[in-house]
């Protein structure tokens, strides 16, 4: 397969992809790096590549939390780590929940509207339900997914390779979509594009420049955009030469 539109289904990567993990999580690590004098001297790159080192860990450990409660795990941990204030434990559920009011991507609804006339749209990430429902209720303005696979459904976090297994065997099952027809899109090397290429699952890079968060010296891929909208368009140049055909 060599184009895009050979693909019957998008599965998409949520948090980092189609809504802004790293502008959250640092917008949620605000009211404790407020309380520290040494706040404004950390680097925010530094934070997120901290933050994404002990998260990986926590979520090996414990498959079976929801995500909100790994973030308020990590959250002392990001603290000690950067010299901050110790936060309370109030403090660190409030940065767990605080990823149902995470912001979109300023591209994201209205590509995924565009996609949705060409694929089946699915979510394999690794969020709990309840942060999923109410994150894409307000930063995705309620958009309606084909299928909605999380963590907590499956018992396992990205970038176990049980989470695309579910999703391959879902997909296949509910719209008779096998493996040689789905396409990884997402941003995160960690989580998504080297699991996937492992299981021979195509993948489209959303490599948002500037980005931190899963990122490693050895990207693979077989599409490349800087965001979701630019992958849009490659769609529609293709659909408008097969048109031509």
């Amino acid at each position: 397969m060599s184009k895009l539109t050979d693909h019957k289904l998008l599965s998409f990567d949520v948090y980092g992809t189609l809504i802004d993990w790293e502008r959250g999580a640092l917008t949620a690590l605000q009211p404790v790096l407020e309380k520290s004098s040494n706040h404004t001297k950390l680097d925010q790159r530094h934070i997120l590549q901290l933050f994404h080192e002990l998260e990986a860990p926590v979520e090996k450990a414990h498959p079976d939390w929801p995500y909100s409660r790994v973030l308020a795990a990590v959250h002392p941990q990001l603290c000690a780590r950067l010299a901050l204030a110790q936060p309370s434990e109030e403090e660190s559920k409030a940065f767990g929940a605080s990823v149902a009011a995470w912001p979109a991507f300023p591209d994201t609804v209205a590509a995924l509207h565009r996609l949705r006339r060409t694929f089946k749209l699915v979510v394999l990430s690794n969020v709990d339900n309840e942060s999923f429902r109410a994150g894409n209720e307000r930063a995705l303005e309620g958009f309606e997914f084909h299928a909605v696979y999380t963590a907590q459904d499956i018992g396992s976090y990205k970038p176990d390779p049980r989470n695309f297994e579910y999703m391959l065997r879902k997909v296949e099952d509910a719209f008779g979509v096998r493996k040689e027809h789905v396409l990884q899109t997402a941003q995160s090397q960690f989580h998504d594009h080297h699991p996937a290429k492992e299981m021979g699952i195509r993948s489209s890079w959303i490599c948002r420049p500037g980005s931190v968060m899963g990122n490693r010296d050895d990207p693979v891929y077989t599409w490349k955009f800087d965001t979701l909208a630019d992958m849009a368009d490659a769609v529609d140049r293709e659909l408008a030469e097969k048109g031509k055909e």
